[in-house]
């Protein structure tokens, strides 16, 4: 079983932030990360994973208010802090390839993974929010599959700026003078619709020869941008049974792009909330839930439904019909909502404090003996490779699995006991992706430097 330890500033509960066991006004400060990064590697867990967004959330400033995923730091020089506090963990961090280029991106991901000694992860997204495209000077956000068409590109030229220092580029012989051997540094020379990049990177190629891709689109175009592209799939299943069929259909995909499933690790998110007893577990359920203002909910609600406004809705009655603007294109969040809302008959009031208290998947309340046996049974019943663990609340929430759910995990074979590898991708065990200029030869370019 593979972990990630997901560091949702707040907690994997929306009100977490509140809870005696958060940490106090710590969102800003080194030290509490540098924390984090220990107890996650104490744990023995393959990473961390850091989500980022460049702008708030559309809940009318609730976000803010209900310190909802806010502040959010740059996630990359986070995990360099956390880098440098420990030895084994994997650093997975967000980066959007809307508003980003890829030349800036890949020397930054390849420069953590040299700091870090191969432990550099990227979770790729497009973002989803209109407000960034606003921080960057747009009108408007681009279309989904335009997104989609430029995230694929980006990541092409990044896996090129990557590979552009071959095996031996770096020499480093005092004697002659010699640092590198230009024959083995290549320009890459994309020319393409969204990016004209010539390249070579300014970073020798990644300890891991890229670092570890992540991707967390649920549509069906970020399915098959998954299925070409990622190692690692985040996804979030209220169920065994969605989980599975996800699972079965992304491997049937990767047959379509020259992939199999030993190069592929699905990963759901789960928020455990851990007692000594059940009652107690679901106490502490009730004690969050409750800390969620009742606007705090109804506004975000709104914000997964495509903005839309609620504050003439009946409370206590179904959910009125979307207008047609929430419901043009691809949405899988707003897909997962209404489903829920139909499937269980959830009045308004209850439909928002359920996805405001669930925002990150699959919520477990039960002991910890209860809570690795449900992480066993998805595993055994082909559900998932691994899981994301979104605490409810942090540090406690991450430091309670950790203490409890980990020894059993261990000692019911399903979860190690040391590190396998030195790299992200080894403890993963993905395998280093083969240099594409050492596959075609051909495709190599002296730089216009010299």
């Amino acid at each position: 079983m593979k972990l990630l330890a997901f560091l949702m500033q707040t907690g994997g509960h929306i009100a977490g932030w509140r809870h005696s066991r958060a940490a106090d006004n710590a969102l800003c400060d080194a030290d509490y990360f540098r924390a984090l990064g220990r107890t996650a590697e104490k744990g023995l867990f393959d990473g961390v994973f850091l989500a980022d967004y460049l702008g708030y959330h559309p809940v009318r400033g609730a976000s803010v208010f209900a310190g909802l995923e806010t502040p959010k730091l740059d996630p990359l020089v986070v995990l360099a802090t956390i880098a440098a506090e420990t030895r084994h963990l994997g650093l997975i961090g967000t980066a959007s390839t809307t508003y980003n280029h890829p030349y800036d991106l890949a020397r930054r991901f390849a420069s953590l993974d040299h700091m870090s000694r191969g432990r550099a992860g990227w979770n790729i997204v497009t973002s989803t929010m209109e407000n960034e495209a606003h921080n960057y000077g747009f009108d408007s956000h681009l279309a989904h599959g335009d997104r989609y068409a430029r995230a694929e590109e980006f990541v092409a030229v990044a896996r090129k700026l990557w590979d552009s220092w071959q095996e031996g580029a770096v020499v480093a012989d005092k004697a002659s003078g010699r640092y590198t051997d230009p024959s083995r540094i290549s320009a890459v020379d994309h020319e393409g619709a969204n990016f004209r990049v010539a390249g070579p990177l300014t970073v020798p190629r990644p300890p891991q020869g890229h670092p570890v891709l992540v991707q967390a689109g649920a549509s069906a175009t970020g399915q098959r941008f998954a299925a070409a592209t990622a190692e690692v799939i985040f996804t979030s299943h209220p169920t065994i049974e969605t989980a599975k069929a996800f699972r079965s259909a992304m491997h049937a995909q990767l047959a379509g792009f020259g992939r199999t499933s030993d190069g592929l690790k699905i990963m759901p998110a789960v928020t455990p909330v851990i007692g000594r007893t059940l009652a107690e577990a679901e106490d502490l359920k009730h004690e969050l839930d409750d800390l969620i203002p009742a606007e705090i909910a109804i506004s975000k609600l709104e914000g997964l439904l495509g903005n839309i406004d609620l504050s003439q809705a009946d409370p206590d009655g179904p959910l009125p019909p979307l207008p047609e603007t929430a419901l043009a294109g691809q949405n899988s969040t707003r897909d997962r909502v209404l489903e829920l809302a139909e499937r269980e008959g959830l009045p308004v009031r209850e439909l928002a404090r359920r996805v405001a208290a669930g925002r990150t998947g699959h919520t477990i309340v039960g002991t910890a003996e209860d809570v690795a046996g449900t992480l066993i049974e998805w595993e055994k019943q082909g559900a998932a490779d691994g899981f994301v663990i979104s605490a409810p609340f942090l540090p406690g929430g991450l430091e309670d699995f950790v203490d409890h759910v980990v020894p059993i995990l261990q000692d019911r074979g399903h979860f190690r006991r040391e590190y396998e590898g030195a790299t992200l991708r080894e403890n993963l065990g993905l395998t280093v992706p083969v240099n594409a200029f050492d596959l075609d030869p051909a495709l190599r370019s002296r730089p216009e430097i010299w």
